[in-house]
């Protein structure tokens, strides 16, 4: 039976294919447009969107494991974040449970989580963020476990993972975070905000949902973090 990584092509899908290669395990790669961060690796690539239902069913056929990871990233609010994240979602929701996936690991994000107060840890025991000034795209995160949860409602098995700000290899686009940190390699941000965040290696990610894919409660939920750095 095969694996399936929506969102491929993308920075955490890049480091996923390749440990899961790596460990012989058959891939086929779920890939929108651009398939330069899987090119030349063993696996079996189909073009979808999920967007739109219609193009996942050849894709989830024979599934075993689906790894969700598809979704788009903006700081307005913006229809395809609700387009990609949220309906995406279900969309991938309703192929699992139609096509008899086995186990479906959903990447979501500590951005769904609600923010606590200074000092206060953020853990898998908080809330989603559902106040009236959250982010577009943390609620779209925050929905996008909502229409997981439906699923599990529904029988499907899945668990849910968050990792923080992600850094590592394979950032072929590059992503959201390693655009702004090229910028500021290479001179072109003229300042840098005060604070930090929660830092983690894309590979620990990886590994982290592997093993929840193994050995995972159904329907439970991990943070994935690593380590506090500053901006500079």
């Amino acid at each position: 039976m095969k694996t399936l990584v929506t969102g491929a092509s993308g920075h955490v899908g890049a480091n996923l294919v390749r440990a899961l290669v790596s460990r012989g395990e058959p891939v086929r790669a779920l890939v929108h447009v651009d398939v330069k961060a899987i090119d030349g690796l063993d696996v079996e690539i189909v073009r979808g969107d999920v967007r739109e239902p219609g193009s996942l069913d050849h894709a989830f056929e024979g599934i075993d494991t689906v790894y969700h990871l598809a979704a788009t990233i903006s700081l307005t609010t913006s229809k395809q974040l609700k387009a990609v994240n949220v309906d995406g979602t279900k969309n991938v929701v309703d192929a699992c449970i139609h096509h008899g996936v086995r186990r479906l690991v959903h990447f979501s994000s500590i951005h769904a989580m609600a923010h606590q107060p200074a000092g206060q840890a953020i853990d898998e025991s908080c809330e989603l963020d559902e106040s009236a000034n959250c982010p577009a795209y943390n609620r779209s995160k925050a929905d996008s476990e909502k229409e997981l949860r439906k699923g599990i409602g529904r029988g499907l098995n899945a668990v849910i993972v968050r990792p923080t700000a992600i850094l590592g290899p394979f950032d072929y686009q590059p992503s959201f975070f390693g655009e702004v940190l090229l910028s500021i390699a290479r001179g072109k941000l003229p300042a840098l905000v005060a604070g930090g965040f929660d830092w983690v290696d894309v590979r620990d990610v990886v590994e982290g949902a592997i093993l929840a894919a193994q050995i995972a409660t159904p329907g439970s939920d991990y943070m994935f973090s690593g380590h506090w750095a500053t901006i500079d």
